[in-house]
């Protein structure tokens, strides 16, 4: 198996670690045994051979046959035949007696009994194998007489064997805990890692097909743990449906504008026929023809050119291109004009335009007269479109001395209103709450967004059944406003 990603981070960074250290530990208990082992034989043999400075003090040069006869008593009353062995040396090192009552071949080195001539303590230490092949350790201690020559040695030896036995029984164990511990570590930390990686590799399949336009994938995400993970699979979860969502209103968008952009064409193109075809026939146009169908071309243009328009706007704020230019104006004069062009259609429509026109004289707006208007047409538009013949448009501009620093457009209309679960988004861009009304669904937003541009703000009031009030908020010039930021803004 190749591991890759999270789980490749997590050996390597701290599962290697924690290895490291589990074994650098046994080790560290594998080499503290022996050295404990050995340690306590090396004191066991110093200790017996400590007794020689009492059983073998003060011999003469001339008692080589009083310590041999010394050293048989000393050999019949040891007490430690058992943990360990002792030869009887002559001054020339060779074996004359042992406990075991065997002595060993002559080609058996005794380096230690050369060593113990050597040192001043008169002792030395040896570790090795015999020539059986069995590891064994010894100390040699010399026996000297008054005057300091050599007379003899004992040598005491001991088996490895069993504390070797012993070390590897304590060091297979210290090796079984360790392995334990590396397993209580590997096995919860590889669940551990793998409760983050699946998941996560589920996510980006899920994500893959969203990205390719499966918004079901979301369905198939599992949200079995409520930590960090969990949260990351809601938020893809509410992702892919919010994606889901826009997807449909796009679609729908790009029907709806099809659709508004069909029949302006249509009605021109009938009309335009039409007059063909009757000029073809009669050769001669009646004017009450001609009229009408320029009537409707003119007007299906204008109609026409506002969608067009209207989707130019939206580009341009979608992708940041769009472009104010600023200059004191007087707002209540704007939107006199734009109620005064939208009477006729209200005439028309036969619906009541109310206009509550103020005497008070308002402090200037630094803004864009062009892209005002144009929400004020909006508004004005919308609040026509939903509401019924007979009903009534109200639009009033609000301006309080006390609050000097906003002008406020208020515009209430009888409409059908706007349902509760709809009013949140219908800023939204694609967005649209009635889908039996014409219109792109985006024509809010654009001036949502131009409101805010202006740093003013769009808030919409609406029950439905009952109608909808949009109030336009305009923060008032302040002087010297058009040097702190440029006549043209682009964003």
């Amino acid at each position: 198996m190749i591991f890759k990603g999270i789980t490749k981070r997590w050996i390597l960074n701290t599962l290697s670690v924690i290895l490291a250290i589990i074994v650098l530990i046994v080790v560290t208990l594998i080499i503290s045994i022996s050295y404990l082992f050995r340690s306590q034989i090396e004191s066991d043999l110093h200790t017996a051979s400590n007794e020689l400075s009492v059983v073998f003090s003060g011999f003469r040069a001339d008692s080589a046959s009083e310590f041999a006869s010394a050293s048989r008593d000393y050999i019949e009353n040891f007490d430690k035949k058992e943990q360990m062995g002792v030869m009887v040396l002559n001054a020339s090192g060779k074996v004359v007696l042992t406990s075991t009552g065997f002595i060993p071949s002559e080609d058996e080195k005794m380096d230690d009994f050369e060593e113990a001539k050597k040192a001043p303590e008169g002792y030395a230490f040896w570790n090795g194998k015999l020539l059986s092949g069995e590891r064994a350790m010894s100390e040699t201690r010399l026996v000297k007489d008054e005057h300091g020559s050599v007379i003899g040695g004992l040598r005491y030896i001991v088996s490895m064997e069993p504390a070797q036995s012993r070390v590897i029984f304590f060091s297979t164990i210290v090796i079984l805990v360790g392995l334990g511990v590396i397993a209580m570590v590997v096995v919860p930390g590889l669940s551990f890692i793998r409760s983050i990686v699946k998941p996560i590799q589920r996510l980006s399949e899920a994500a893959a097909q969203i990205a390719q336009g499966d918004f079901s994938a979301s369905e198939r995400i599992e949200h079995k743990y409520d930590d960090e993970i969990g949260d990351l699979c809601d938020a893809v979860s509410d992702m892919a449906k919010d994606l889901q969502t826009t997807e449909q209103m796009k679609n729908d968008f790009i029907s709806r504008v099809s659709h508004e952009l069909r029949t302006p064409l249509t009605a021109i193109k009938g009309w335009a026929e039409t007059m063909q075809l009757s000029e073809s026939e009669t050769g001669n146009l009646d004017r009450a023809t001609f009229d009408r169908g320029m009537g409707v071309i003119i007007k299906e243009s204008s109609r026409l050119t506002g969608i067009v328009e209207e989707l130019l706007d939206f580009g341009r704020i979608q992708s940041g291109r769009m472009v104010l230019t600023k200059e004191k104006i007087d707002i209540l004069a704007e939107f006199d004009e734009t109620v005064y062009m939208l009477k006729e259609r209200a005439v028309e429509e036969g619906i009541h335009l109310l206009y509550d026109d103020t005497d008070v004289v308002l402090p200037p707006v630094y803004g864009d007269r062009n892209r005002l208007r144009q929400v004020f047409l909006n508004i004005l538009d919308n609040a026509l479109k939903y509401t019924p013949k007979g009903g009534v448009v109200a639009a009033q501009v609000l301006y309080n001395r006390r609050e000097p620093d906003v002008i406020k457009i208020v515009v209430t209309d009888s409409g059908c209103g706007i349902p509760a679960e709809d009013l949140p988004r219908v800023k939204e861009k694609f967005y649209k709450a009635n889908q039996a009304v014409g219109g792109s669904g985006i024509g809010l937003a654009v001036a949502d967004e131009i409101m805010n541009m202006h740093n003013g703000k769009l808030d919409i009031e609406s029950g439905e059944g009952v109608g909808t009030t949009v109030t336009l908020t305009f923060p008032t010039y302040k002087e010297g406003e058009e040097n702190a930021q440029p006549e043209t803004v682009k964003l």
